[in-house]
Protein backbone atom coordinates (compact mmCIF):
# COMPACT_ATOMS: atom_id res chain seq x y z
CA UNK A 1 0.00 0.00 0.00
CA UNK A 2 1.01 3.83 -1.22
CA UNK A 3 1.01 6.45 1.62
CA UNK A 4 -1.30 7.80 -1.09
CA UNK A 5 -3.72 5.10 -0.57
CA UNK A 6 -6.50 5.05 2.07
CA UNK A 7 -7.26 2.58 4.32
CA UNK A 8 -9.49 -0.43 2.76
CA UNK A 9 -11.08 -1.44 5.67
CA UNK A 10 -13.05 0.49 8.87
CA UNK A 11 -10.24 2.66 11.51
CA UNK A 12 -10.07 1.73 14.50
CA UNK A 13 -6.63 3.24 15.49
CA UNK A 14 -5.27 6.70 15.28
CA UNK A 15 -1.82 7.13 15.82
CA UNK A 16 0.17 10.22 16.61
CA UNK A 17 3.45 11.34 16.12
CA UNK A 18 3.46 13.42 19.43
CA UNK A 19 6.03 16.02 19.87
CA UNK A 20 5.23 17.71 16.57
CA UNK A 21 1.79 16.61 15.21
CA UNK A 22 0.03 16.74 18.72
CA UNK A 23 2.09 19.56 20.63
CA UNK A 24 3.83 22.96 20.12
CA UNK A 25 7.78 21.44 20.73
CA UNK A 26 9.11 24.47 18.88
CA UNK A 27 8.09 27.08 21.45
CA UNK A 28 9.83 24.99 23.84
CA UNK A 29 13.09 24.41 22.09
CA UNK A 30 13.35 27.74 21.50
CA UNK A 31 12.80 29.19 24.85
CA UNK A 32 15.87 26.73 25.89
CA UNK A 33 17.70 27.66 22.64
CA UNK A 34 17.32 31.62 23.72
CA UNK A 35 15.72 32.22 20.11
CA UNK A 36 13.23 31.26 17.32
CA UNK A 37 16.24 30.86 14.85
CA UNK A 38 18.73 29.05 17.66
CA UNK A 39 16.16 26.87 18.62
CA UNK A 40 14.83 25.78 14.49
CA UNK A 41 18.77 25.26 13.90
CA UNK A 42 19.15 23.41 17.18
CA UNK A 43 16.21 21.37 16.51
CA UNK A 44 17.02 20.45 12.39
CA UNK A 45 20.36 18.89 13.93
CA UNK A 46 18.41 17.12 16.57
CA UNK A 47 16.53 15.81 14.14
CA UNK A 48 18.86 14.62 11.52
CA UNK A 49 20.54 13.26 13.78
CA UNK A 50 17.58 11.25 15.60
CA UNK A 51 16.36 10.32 12.32
CA UNK A 52 19.73 8.47 11.22
CA UNK A 53 19.97 7.05 14.62
CA UNK A 54 18.26 3.84 14.21
CA UNK A 55 18.73 1.46 16.89
CA UNK A 56 18.52 3.34 20.72
CA UNK A 57 20.58 5.74 22.17
CA UNK A 58 19.29 7.96 24.91
CA UNK A 59 17.31 10.70 23.63
CA UNK A 60 18.76 12.82 26.36
CA UNK A 61 21.93 12.12 25.10
CA UNK A 62 21.15 12.88 21.00
CA UNK A 63 19.31 16.24 22.75
CA UNK A 64 22.67 17.44 24.22
CA UNK A 65 24.95 16.28 21.28
CA UNK A 66 22.86 18.12 19.10
CA UNK A 67 23.18 21.32 21.40
CA UNK A 68 26.83 21.26 21.20
CA UNK A 69 26.91 20.55 17.39
CA UNK A 70 24.74 23.92 16.64
CA UNK A 71 27.65 25.94 19.32
CA UNK A 72 24.64 25.94 22.26
CA UNK A 73 26.33 23.76 24.64
CA UNK A 74 25.08 21.31 27.14
CA UNK A 75 23.21 23.95 29.25
CA UNK A 76 20.97 24.17 27.02
CA UNK A 77 20.13 20.64 26.92
CA UNK A 78 19.30 21.24 30.54
CA UNK A 79 17.03 24.11 30.26
CA UNK A 80 14.99 21.77 27.65
CA UNK A 81 14.25 19.44 30.27
CA UNK A 82 13.85 22.25 32.76
CA UNK A 83 11.08 23.42 30.20
CA UNK A 84 9.42 20.33 29.45
CA UNK A 85 6.58 20.55 32.02
CA UNK A 86 5.61 23.66 29.25
CA UNK A 87 4.64 21.56 26.47
CA UNK A 88 0.92 22.15 25.22
CA UNK A 89 -1.10 21.25 22.79
CA UNK A 90 -1.62 22.92 19.36
CA UNK A 91 -4.69 24.96 19.76
CA UNK A 92 -7.09 22.61 18.20
CA UNK A 93 -5.46 19.45 19.50
CA UNK A 94 -7.56 19.11 22.44
CA UNK A 95 -10.95 19.15 20.77
CA UNK A 96 -9.62 17.17 17.60
CA UNK A 97 -8.74 14.32 19.97
CA UNK A 98 -11.52 14.30 22.23
CA UNK A 99 -14.17 14.00 18.99
CA UNK A 100 -11.56 11.37 17.89
CA UNK A 101 -11.81 9.18 20.98
CA UNK A 102 -15.53 8.67 20.61
CA UNK A 103 -14.94 6.64 17.24
CA UNK A 104 -11.38 5.26 17.50
CA UNK A 105 -8.56 4.11 19.63
CA UNK A 106 -5.99 6.34 19.89
CA UNK A 107 -1.77 6.43 20.18
CA UNK A 108 1.11 7.58 20.04
CA UNK A 109 4.78 6.55 18.83
CA UNK A 110 7.45 9.10 19.83
CA UNK A 111 10.76 9.79 19.08
CA UNK A 112 11.53 10.15 22.84
CA UNK A 113 12.85 8.41 26.19
CA UNK A 114 10.30 6.52 27.99
CA UNK A 115 10.38 9.22 31.38
CA UNK A 116 10.18 12.13 28.72
CA UNK A 117 7.77 10.58 26.61
CA UNK A 118 5.08 9.90 29.02
CA UNK A 119 5.52 12.88 30.72
CA UNK A 120 4.56 14.81 27.35
CA UNK A 121 2.29 12.38 26.51
CA UNK A 122 0.09 13.51 29.97
CA UNK A 123 0.28 16.76 28.20
CA UNK A 124 -1.97 16.13 24.69
CA UNK A 125 -4.99 15.94 27.37
CA UNK A 126 -6.58 12.51 26.68
CA UNK A 127 -5.73 8.89 27.77
CA UNK A 128 -4.03 7.08 25.02
CA UNK A 129 -4.90 4.04 24.12
CA UNK A 130 -0.96 3.07 23.39
CA UNK A 131 2.07 4.86 24.05
CA UNK A 132 5.57 4.08 22.23
CA UNK A 133 8.42 5.56 22.77
CA UNK A 134 11.77 4.72 21.01
CA UNK A 135 13.39 3.90 24.04
CA UNK A 136 10.82 1.33 24.70
CA UNK A 137 10.75 0.05 20.96
CA UNK A 138 14.42 -0.46 21.02
CA UNK A 139 14.84 2.01 17.58
CA UNK A 140 14.12 5.41 16.54
CA UNK A 141 11.85 6.47 13.89
CA UNK A 142 11.54 6.11 11.03
CA UNK A 143 12.47 2.67 11.55
CA UNK A 144 9.47 0.32 11.30
CA UNK A 145 9.49 -1.04 14.57
CA UNK A 146 8.23 1.41 16.63
CA UNK A 147 4.97 1.75 14.48
CA UNK A 148 4.78 -2.10 14.57
CA UNK A 149 4.85 -2.13 17.63
CA UNK A 150 2.06 0.44 18.50
CA UNK A 151 -0.18 -2.02 16.12
CA UNK A 152 0.98 -5.33 17.91
CA UNK A 153 0.13 -3.45 21.58
CA UNK A 154 -3.67 -2.46 20.19
CA UNK A 155 -3.87 -5.80 18.06
CA UNK A 156 -4.97 -3.73 15.25
CA UNK A 157 -3.68 -4.05 11.61
CA UNK A 158 -1.99 -1.37 9.85
CA UNK A 159 -5.39 -1.21 6.55
CA UNK A 160 -7.40 -0.38 10.11
CA UNK A 161 -5.16 2.52 11.34
CA UNK A 162 -3.75 5.69 10.42
CA UNK A 163 -1.19 7.51 11.49
CA UNK A 164 -0.63 11.69 11.76
CA UNK A 165 2.62 12.60 11.47
CA UNK A 166 4.51 15.44 12.29
CA UNK A 167 7.76 15.31 9.74
CA UNK A 168 7.94 13.77 6.51
CA UNK A 169 10.18 11.65 7.70
CA UNK A 170 7.83 9.48 9.47
CA UNK A 171 6.17 8.38 6.01
CA UNK A 172 9.34 6.45 5.05
CA UNK A 173 8.79 4.28 8.36
CA UNK A 174 4.97 3.66 8.17
CA UNK A 175 5.06 2.80 4.42
CA UNK A 176 7.32 -0.42 5.22
CA UNK A 177 4.52 -1.22 7.24
CA UNK A 178 1.91 -0.12 4.94
CA UNK A 179 -0.02 2.65 7.59
CA UNK A 180 -1.65 5.31 5.58
CA UNK A 181 -0.23 8.35 6.90
CA UNK A 182 -1.51 12.19 7.22
CA UNK A 183 0.90 14.90 7.74
CA UNK A 184 0.36 17.73 9.73
CA UNK A 185 2.92 19.90 8.46
CA UNK A 186 2.20 22.70 11.26
CA UNK A 187 5.58 24.88 10.38
CA UNK A 188 5.77 24.26 6.56
CA UNK A 189 8.66 22.11 6.59
CA UNK A 190 10.37 20.60 3.42
CA UNK A 191 9.85 16.98 2.68
CA UNK A 192 13.04 15.45 2.49
CA UNK A 193 13.79 13.87 -0.63
CA UNK A 194 12.23 10.65 -1.73
CA UNK A 195 9.80 10.81 0.41
CA UNK A 196 6.49 8.65 -0.16
CA UNK A 197 3.36 10.77 -0.50
CA UNK A 198 1.04 11.67 2.29
CA UNK A 199 -3.02 10.36 2.37
CA UNK A 200 -3.29 14.77 2.72
CA UNK A 201 -0.69 17.06 4.12
CA UNK A 202 -2.50 19.65 6.35
CA UNK A 203 -1.70 22.96 7.74
CA UNK A 204 -3.97 22.14 11.25
CA UNK A 205 -5.55 19.36 12.51
CA UNK A 206 -8.99 21.05 12.35
CA UNK A 207 -10.52 18.73 10.00
CA UNK A 208 -8.77 15.46 10.71
CA UNK A 209 -12.33 13.00 12.31
CA UNK A 210 -14.07 14.19 8.66
CA UNK A 211 -10.50 13.13 6.67
CA UNK A 212 -10.24 9.97 8.14
CA UNK A 213 -14.16 9.11 7.97
CA UNK A 214 -13.89 9.43 4.40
Amino acid sequence: MTQAEKPTAPVELVLFDLLTALLDSWTVWNLAAGSEEAGRTWRMAYLELTYGCGAYRPYETLVEESAVSVGLGKDAALRLEEYWPQLRPWPEAIDVLTQLKQRYRLGVVTNCSQRLGLAAAQSAGVAFDVVVTSELAGFYKPDPRPYQLALDTVGVSADRAVFVAGSAYDLFGTAKVGLPTFWHNRVGLAAPAGAPRPVAEMGTLDGLLEKIGR
